[in-house]
């Protein structure tokens, strides 16, 4: 059993080397354990301190493409490298090392095929009480969104099997941390979520330099892949609120009509029948999105199909 930890890196040669020196080499139930270092275009020492603390790959990418980015790039480079469980955590040791082992123990147990690592939210003294509330309230969106019972999701602290990583894809640009949940979920990858600690902050965080921001993008990131994933019920609902909302205008002409009133009220009729035909086209759009949305299942399920079937002929030919 290969475990990869890889660390999506920038700019971070004044944490990287405790958080190296920090992970484990060796956890039972795991015969091999690798560290991978991706340099996301650092401007820094990041590559220089990864290569003499311990690191035993490192791949660099030829600019800054941000963490989401950074992640893929190391679940590639983690599957190649024949990994059958691989754990994410951040290079600026936010999150206890030897908590790793705990981590992929679900794994280990055939318990789960994604782990997440909760932090102790509300004991965390260096977070805000308006970001403990964000959390709670982005964990609680996110819960509904991919049915999954995940209780801190914007932790980068977590383990994914072989199978797990080979089915995911982020498409996102700021981070994956949101995204690969509601993935999992809308494709039935068992998740677990497990305590973790953490340790005292190094530096301030990258991803929430201003809160109003950090909503914002967000809730665009669950929007989307709610979207994508959901596109008969998201568009199927505004069909049916704007036909019902021209219905009732149809209705409230009628009545006026009724009580010989009707000549006053023409512009209600304009809108009434624009509403209802904008409710079908709403229709319309939801069923093709539906169609879409099933190909895309459909091409993703093949996707995987090709890397185990890949997979398979590489570890035979080793």
């Amino acid at each position: 059993m290969k475990l990869v930890i890889q660390l999506p890196c920038y700019n971070e040669e004044t944490t990287l080397a405790q958080t190296l020196n920090d992970l484990p080499r060796e956890i039972p139930g795991v015969s091999e354990i690798q560290i991978l270092v991706i340099d996301d275009g650092s401007q820094d020492r990041t590559v220089e301190v990864a290569k003499s603390n311990g690191a035993d790959h490192v791949v660099s990418l030829t600019r800054n493409e941000g963490l989401a980015r950074a992640f893929s790039r190391g679940l590639e480079e983690s599957l190649a490298l024949g990994a059958d469980i691989i754990v994410n955590t951040d290079a600026d040791n936010q999150y206890n090392a030897e908590d790793i082992s705990k981590l992929v123990q679900p794994i280990l147990d055939g318990k789960a095929e994604m782990v997440i690592g909760a932090r102790p939210i509300s004991a965390i003294s260096h977070f805000s009480p308006l970001k403990k509330l964000l959390q709670r309230l982005g964990s609680g969106v996110v819960r509904s969104v991919s049915g999954t019972d995940v209780n801190d999701a914007p932790s980068g602290f977590r383990a994914f099997s072989r199978s797990a990583a080979m089915r995911l894809n982020v498409f996102s640009e700021y981070t994956y941390t949101l995204e690969t949940i509601i993935q999992a979920g809308q494709n039935n990858i068992p998740i677990e979520s497990i305590p973790i600690r953490v340790n005292k902050p190094t530096r301030p965080s990258r991803l929430m330099k201003s809160i109003p921001g950090y909503i914002q993008r967000s809730t665009a990131t669950i929007f989307r892949i709610f979207v994508t994933y959901r596109p008969l019920r998201f568009f199927l609902t505004i069909a049916i609120a704007v036909f019902i909302g021209g219905f009732l205008l149809a209705l409230r002409y009628l009545r006026f009509l009724w009580i010989g009133e009707g000549a006053g009220h023409v512009q209600s009729v304009i809108l009434s029948g624009v509403l209802m035909l904008s409710g079908v086209l709403f229709g319309v759009i939801a069923l093709l999105a539906d169609l879409i949305s099933v190909n895309r299942r459909l091409l993703e399920k093949l996707n995987w199909r090709i890397r185990k079937l890949e997979d398979k002929i590489v570890r035979g030919s080793e």
